[in-house]
């Protein structure tokens, strides 16, 4: 359950977040669309813990979120606009650095090793899900920028998180990719897991269960959850 109350993020005089308060539970996909600017990244990233709310509360299954180390190990997923990968490893190497750092590795080399190929299955999984299995190897700068964000859903998908933050994830996207992610993220919330998408397409708010609207840092519900 995401738990958000009177949430507001400023940068200097600038509030992109303004008393927001909201509710996901596990199941639940929940779109927040509105024009550029309108604070739908921001809200995204203080649930995340990836910048300070200026007052207000982000709480997951009771335990409030203060920081992005804090909110990673809580099982908080964030998919980022524009991808956030490191252009210079290759797909598979992005998808590995969340998952080595989130499991830590047995001294044992023969546990070592099994782990080490538990976590080779789940980043194949995660590339084939996206439509990414040929591509693995190749480095980020290689790609596309579409197949950029699909290795960026792909890393989200690999941690299996309670929550699921998508930022704008099918923003690079032709129709088919859109489709596919979208039914990922679906599956995401089938599995038990809070999503949120923010979105400009209204096909990704039509498709979602809740749909949220955020203009000036102010929400307001189109359809509630």
């Amino acid at each position: 359950m995401i738990t958000v109350t009177n949430l507001t993020v400023a940068y200097g005089e600038l509030v992109a977040v303004a008393g927001v308060s909201l509710r996901v539970p596990p199941g639940y996909v929940l779109a927040v669309s509105g024009p550029s600017g309108a604070g739908k990244s921001s809200l995204l990233w203080a649930i995340a813990g990836a910048v300070s709310a200026k007052s207000g509360t982000v709480e997951v299954d009771g335990l409030e979120i203060v920081d992005r180390p804090g909110a990673a190990a809580h099982g908080v997923v964030l998919i980022p606009q524009g991808n956030g990968l490191a252009r210079v490893l290759t797909a598979r190497e992005n998808l590995s650095m969340p998952l080595l750092a989130e499991h830590k590795l047995p001294t044992d080399d023969q546990e070592r090793s099994e782990a080490l190929e538990s976590i080779d299955e789940i980043i194949e999984r995660a590339l084939t899900d996206v439509g990414l299995e040929e591509s693995g190897d190749h480095l980020v700068e290689e790609l596309s920028g579409g197949e950029q964000q699909r290795v960026a859903v792909a890393r989200g998908l690999a941690q299996r998180g309670k929550v699921v933050l998508a930022d704008e994830s099918t923003s690079e996207l032709d129709s088919t990719n859109r489709e596919r992610v979208l039914e990922l993220l679906r599956a995401e919330a089938d599995r038990g897991a809070a999503v949120i998408i923010a979105t400009h397409d209204p096909s990704v708010a039509a498709g979602a269960d809740g749909h949220a609207l955020m203009d000036e840092g102010h929400l307001s519900w189109e359809r509630r959850l």
